[in-house]
């Protein structure tokens, strides 16, 4: 998403010849063989360690650190790997983000009206609140799996359940309400409501 608003605003005339089908369809390969590549050597890893502790999660799905936590055997190679994952695609992502973001704010700065300036970064906001909405969850639930030793089992479960229910929940919010139908829509509601 940051590169096809980066090619949107930088480069709006060629952004047909640039994000071609093919380009899009290899995009999207790579992001699958990239997610591929990072989930699929966890449960690998989890398979060769031996459970000796009760065998209730105190999640409603597997994740990877409530499974560790099961091992009885030293599970430090497996942790280690959890977190470089945790680090290097959440690193990597903020990075190439931040850079198109930082080429976009160049570009917009360089367009004479501010009006102008306006609506290029607008387009954006959806984006920047999506990446957030996704983000601030995943590093909230690590940072609570790895350093909150002592908060209540309660906690955990809270934050997993954020991880994994909130972004879905928000992303369409988020891009539906900058759409003037919907302004409209919601605007024409509290107005007849307010007319009875």
């Amino acid at each position: 998403m940051a590169f096809d608003h980066f090619v949107a605003i930088c480069h709006p005339l060629r952004y047909p010849t640039i994000l071609t089908n093919s380009v899009i369809g290899k995009i999207g390969l790579a992001c699958l063989l990239r997610s591929l590549g990072v989930v699929l050597p966890t449960p690998l890893l989890l398979r060769h360690y031996q459970y000796c502790h009760g065998n209730a999660l105190s999640h409603a799905f597997c994740l990877h650190q409530d499974v560790l936590r099961l091992s009885c055997t030293d599970a430090r190679i497996n942790s280690i790997y959890g977190l470089c994952v945790v680090i290097a695609t959440l690193g990597v992502d903020s990075i190439f983000i931040l850079l198109s973001y930082v080429l976009i704010l160049n570009t917009v700065l360089g367009i004479a009206s501010q009006e102008e300036q306006l609506k290029a970064l607008n387009t954006c906001v959806s984006h920047i609140c999506v990446v957030l909405v996704f983000f601030v969850p995943v590093i909230g639930v690590s940072m609570v799996h790895r350093f909150g030793k002592h908060p209540s089992p309660i906690v955990h479960v809270f934050m997993a359940d954020i991880y994994l229910l909130l972004p879905p929940v928000l992303n369409p919010i988020v891009y539906s309400v900058r759409t003037k139908q919907i302004h409209l829509g919601i605007l024409c509601k509290f107005v007849l409501r307010r007319g009875f």
